[in-house]
């Protein structure tokens, strides 16, 4: 989308938080993403119910998200995108997240435009394993090494589940949108972004030992791969990966086969607040401090959109969760715990998952308005989707 057109759709964005002005940002592709003069387009955003009382608008997130965007789009996204060290994916994920967390706020097709774009240059930058030069795996999937991997120049799983859980989520925006599936283009990108992701994400890394890669021996690192097999389960067309993503989905929650526990095991009353959950990070552990908050994002937000799914995880359990971040770890305005016992002083960075379940509860959204750490495009697009969700949930 044009950049003068894009400041025209947002103006009323920007006079609710004071004049900004938007910043220049690279022309998206006009091949994948835009859609050619003689494909309908799909349907215009859909208009946003009005905020509840006493909340900020989506238009107020959006135009806070707008001044960070062009920025960070080309002094970090972009060339992210780009790289092929896969570390540099580890934090292509928040861009992934943001755009797609706006797109669903707005219906904007300039957000889901640019987070394809960043999804088709990853992809184009994969090579077959068996041409880098120190792969410890070297066989016929395709992917990428890290000069941080140790030693330097292996493939890492943590990298590549880290930032894919956010591509498999923006698939499944375009499957459950009628007008993006409906769309050659998008349908075109979507069936082969599909198709990279079920062979040489999850099939690769499983095939080359699920105990090693999938079943990882962190709460965490595990909800990654529950988080990307859980997106592929409501996409593929074939039975037997269905079957094989359900397996891998069901197993970290409910029986690990290699750990002694699950990811529905470690939750727990906390100690100190029992309507709040706790939880260790360690298969084999329940000690206190338990699992620390700046990795508890990457547990939550796998379980937002896992009980957005309806799989699994329920309304009460939520609750628990929005306790656990309005009570034990954020106390106070700004007072922040470093573990989910709400001990030690933590950073208040909450963006990578915490922040969402400000969908949930106005109050905690309320609370999120005013918080002042981590703010960026991210924090921004997330901010605008809880309160479209709110809205929706009011205007029922």
């Amino acid at each position: 989308m044009p950049v003068l057109l894009l400041s025209l759709l947002l103006c009323s964005a920007c006079e609710a938080v004071g004049r900004i002005e938007t910043p220049e940002v690279q022309a998206l592709p006009v091949t994948p993403s835009a859609t050619p003069q003689d494909e309908p387009l799909p349907a215009a955003p859909p208009a946003v119910p009005p905020a509840p009382a006493g909340l900020r608008s989506v238009a107020s997130w959006e135009g806070m998200f707008v001044q960070a965007w062009g920025r960070e789009h080309m002094q970090t996204f972009l060339p992210w995108s780009n790289s092929r060290d896969s570390w540099d994916f580890y934090n292509l994920a928040y861009g992934l997240d943001a755009n797609t967390a706006m797109y669903r706020a707005t219906g904007r097709r300039a957000y889901l435009d640019r987070a394809l774009l960043y999804v088709n240059n990853l992809v184009a930058s994969a090579r077959v394993s068996s041409t880098l030069p120190n792969s410890q795996f070297r066989d016929g999937y395709l992917g990428w090494s890290s000069a941080l991997s140790s030693p330097s120049g292996q493939e890492v799983p943590l990298y590549e589940s880290y930032c894919w859980r956010y591509v498999t989520r923006l698939l499944r925006v375009i499957r459950e949108t009628p007008e993006l599936y409906g769309a050659s283009t998008y349908r075109a990108q979507y069936d082969r972004l599909l198709a990279f992701s079920e062979k040489n994400i999850f099939e690769k890394w499983f095939t080359r030992g699920a105990n090693d890669h999938i079943y990882r021996n962190r709460t965490h690192m595990a909800a990654h791969w529950a988080f990307i097999a859980m997106d592929l389960s409501m996409m593929t067309t074939d039975p037997q990966r269905r079957d094989r993503y359900l397996e891998v989905f069901d197993n970290i929650h409910h029986g690990m086969p290699n750990f002694p526990s699950s990811l529905r095991t470690k939750m727990e009353p906390n100690p100190d607040h029992p309507t709040a959950w706790f939880w260790n990070d360690k298969w084999d552990s329940d000690a206190q401090p338990g699992q620390d908050v700046a990795h508890a994002n990457n547990v939550l937000a796998f379980i937002v959109e896992a009980h957005d799914a309806g799989m699994e995880w329920t309304d009460a359990d939520i609750g628990k969760f929005v306790a656990t971040l309005n009570t034990v770890i954020w106390p106070a305005p700004r007072v922040f715990a470093e573990y989910v016992d709400g001990t030690g002083a933590g950073d208040g960075w909450f963006n990578d998952g915490l922040m969402k379940l400000g969908r949930y509860d106005v109050n905690l959204q309320r609370r999120l308005e005013q918080h002042r750490v981590g703010q960026n495009s991210q924090f921004f697009a997330n901010g605008a989707l809880n309160v479209r969700l709110l809205s929706e949930q009011a205007s029922q």
